[in-house]
């Protein structure tokens, strides 16, 4: 892709349907788990991304076969039946953070000498709750640089089990990393969680993978999760669409005044970022369910107090749509957004302000005031979701151009070609 994209700014309200490419989420969750499955796994709608490659890449490292059809957006996966074939592994998981923290948890099932690192970002991103968790676990696992970030060693001899503490106040990919490995333990794994758990969704997420393939979580005791020692056993598995995509459709239509609907998702949906659209209702959309898609009607907006905690992912969407509110937003507790591909919080800061808007940052998030836009070239940090959601202003206002467009393929290769499509089906 070129080195800065200009958005092409539409006259008229979006109208149109789209189905967005299957869940990262739902695709890295649902490779760990048909890896660690007795039997063969077929997965449909699996997402072709640079987080997704990095995932695949790695399992064959571990001596799983994976054969992915592009085309067909399938994955079969000859499982293991927890017992990893591989016994050394260097394993490059670029900036993907699910990829890394499922990677480590899994590798300790093993018997030998694994490695895990990644980008300059990713050496900056934290794995140390993990790693003192699996410690607990009787795992042996250390920080190479003693940093609490990648790179990460293991060394492997099978996964005791018993009882950790684990925090969720950074990421809630700890928990659920621990939570998919610990059917491969040897005595079963109680973990209990110490302080606020950020992103409940994505757990939720992840018992509802395991739950597909035959594991079940005890939660029963509030703050505990247990899992007795099983095998996940081979299935079919359809991956739904991804709801963070979704959202920046949704917000094409909310600040454009239109109506978009999206394919292949419904309320039931097991992604939890399916609850941005509570918050655009509150804003002034409309939404209508169906079976297997919904719709986004546009209207007039108005600014929120907010806590979104829970879909943090889709907290950059719902700034770039605040920008055209009649009054402030303000986004609660996502404090934990400084730790993902870039600082969220001061990306989002810097980048409004470029464009003339005025935000007031807090401890644990930010407040948005609208006001007119000014052009100006938004950078992205190798950060995916800034070019998504900063690309729905630009759909508005002229003159804004996305910086190194090319960052989507982590989650979204075709992000911009889907996004001009929806805006051409008006023509």
């Amino acid at each position: 892709m070129p080195d800065s994209l200009l958005i092409q700014t539409v006259s008229d309200p979006i109208r149109g349907s789209i189905r967005p490419p299957g869940s990262k989420s739902l695709t890295n969750r649902a490779l760990i788990v048909s890896a660690l499955a007795a039997g063969e796994t077929l997965l449909s709608g699996v997402l072709d991304s640079g987080d997704t490659r990095v995932m695949i890449e790695s399992l064959g490292r571990l001596g799983i076969e994976v054969t992915h059809d592009v085309a067909a957006k399938t994955a079969r996966i000859v499982g293991c039946a927890g017992r990893l074939p591989a016994q050394s592994a260097d394993l490059w998981l670029e900036n993907s953070g699910t990829s890394i923290r499922f990677l480590t948890a899994m590798a300790s099932l093993g018997h030998g000498q694994f490695r895990l690192d990644g980008n300059d970002r990713m050496r900056e991103r934290p794995i140390e709750d993990l790693v003192d968790a699996l410690k607990q676990l009787d795992a042996d696992v250390a920080c190479e640089l003693d940093t609490g970030c990648p790179p990460v060693a293991v060394t492997a001899n099978g996964l005791n089990g018993g009882t950790a503490k684990i925090s969720g106040s950074v990421s809630s990919q700890y928990l659920s990393a621990l939570l998919m490995a610990a059917p491969g333990s040897k005595s079963g794994v109680d973990l209990q969680l110490t302080g606020e758990l950020v992103s409940q969704p994505y757990i939720d997420m992840t018992m509802g993978v395991m739950a597909r393939f035959g594991v079940a979580v005890d939660t029963t005791t509030p703050g505990c999760y247990q899992v007795a020692p099983q095998c996940y056993q081979a299935t079919e598995y359809d991956i739904e669409p991804d709801a963070t995509a979704a959202s920046y459709f949704f917000a094409a239509a909310a600040v454009t005044g239109g109506e978009v609907t999206v394919n292949g998702l419904s309320q039931y949906s097991l992604q939890g970022d399916i609850g941005f659209l509570e918050a655009l209702e509150k804003m002034g959309c409309r939404i209508d369910w169906k079976s297997d898609s919904v719709t986004v009607h546009g209207g007039e907006l108005n600014g929120i107090d907010i806590d979104m905690n829970a879909i943090s992912d889709t907290a950059q969407t719902l700034a770039a749509v605040a920008v055209f509110a009649n009054g402030p937003t303000t986004i609660r507790n996502v404090d934990h957004m400084r730790h993902k591909e870039t600082d969220r919080i001061e990306a989002i800061r810097v980048e409004l302000e470029r464009l003339g808007i005025a935000v007031d940052v807090s401890d644990d998030g930010f407040t948005v005031h609208p006001g007119p836009v000014r052009p100006a070239t938004i950078e992205t940090y190798d950060d995916h979701r800034m070019a998504m959601s900063f690309a729905i202003v630009g759909l508005k206002c002229p003159g804004i151009q996305i910086a190194d467009p090319g960052c989507t393929a982590k989650t979204y290769p075709h992000f911009f070609d889907d996004l001009q499509t929806l805006c051409r089906s008006n023509d």
